[in-house]
């Protein structure tokens, strides 16, 4: 008798393919296999607004690697904390990192089912790398959570990410500054945060930022705003930009020159590295 679930749509226990998955989406951006027709649909819905919608997702991703190959060259951190991980794909934080200094400690931190199922398969990697499932957009909880605890020495610097997940965050006040700044007073002095998000540049490109913001916030997925520089810089409150502060985040230390004039997608995220002093 034939599979009546194709493999590809086997559902993990705990989750519902019917709703889209922030996580799974992000996955979908990536041309990954770890989502379904819900999440592709996000994505479908974005991509007729801007053609390159993909280029969010690939522009956070270089960014995230070009981020974690200076904070682990330049700084000397020994822990990582990344926030929202989603699905793992290639070059993930701990690859990056431990590349640099194999004693790199790095904690994922997410709520995804799925993404739970994966980041248990990271910890069979080496013992430096390690997976909690809680709210980043609930501090207290993630910071009390116990696998955070147990390999986050927070006595010591660390670097902690939000990558591509503050955009996300449709709380009561709509307020990510504030959650950004209860986690800024929990890090020790000497730590770096670095943070990505959807950008409006208040100029030509605007109109896709809105088109863009539009369709995520009215998707199944229901979130997605596109914030000012001057906003997403307040999410920096009371920390030490490294140049050259919050740019667009193809700007942020390019690899080498560019060759090619950015698309109108490009032009809509926005990312920034911090020190704590």
């Amino acid at each position: 008798m034939p599979d009546p679930v194709p493999q590809s749509e086997r559902v993990p226990a705990g989750v519902d393919p019917n709703i889209a998955s922030i996580a799974r989406v992000y996955d979908a951006f990536l041309g990954g296999k770890d989502n379904y027709e819900i999440d592709r649909q996000v994505f479908e819905g974005v991509k007729a607004k801007a053609p390159e919608a993909a280029d969010l997702a690939y522009e956070n991703r270089s960014f995230l690697i070009r981020v974690c190959r200076f904070l682990a060259q330049q700084t000397g951190l020994e822990q990582y904390l990344d926030c929202g991980s989603g699905l793992p794909t290639a070059e993930n934080v701990h690859q990056v990192v431990q590349r640099i200094n194999p004693d790199a400690r790095v904690v994922y931190v997410d709520n995804d089912p799925v993404v739970s199922a994966h980041g248990r398969a990271l910890l069979e990697e080496n013992d430096f790398t390690h997976f909690a499932s809680a709210d980043i957009f609930k501090p207290q909880e993630l910071l009390n959570n116990e696998v955070v605890v147990k390999h986050i020495d927070f006595s010591q610097p660390l670097a902690f990410l939000q990558m591509g997940t503050l955009h996300h965050y449709e709380g009561a006040s709509e307020d990510p500054a504030k959650i950004m700044k209860e986690y800024i007073d929990a890090l020790p002095s000497g730590s770096y945060v670095a943070i990505s998000h959807f950008l409006d540049p208040e100029n030509e490109y605007s109109s896709v930022a809105r088109k863009m913001e539009e369709v995520f916030r009215h998707s199944p997925m229901g979130s997605g705003t596109f914030r000012t520089l001057a906003e997403i810089e307040e999410l920096f409150d009371g920390l030490e930009l490294c140049e050259p502060g919050v740019v667009r985040c193809a700007d942020w230390w390019m690899d080498g020159p560019r060759l090619k004039p950015l698309n109108q997608v490009q032009h809509c995220i926005a990312g920034g590295v911090a020190r704590k002093p």
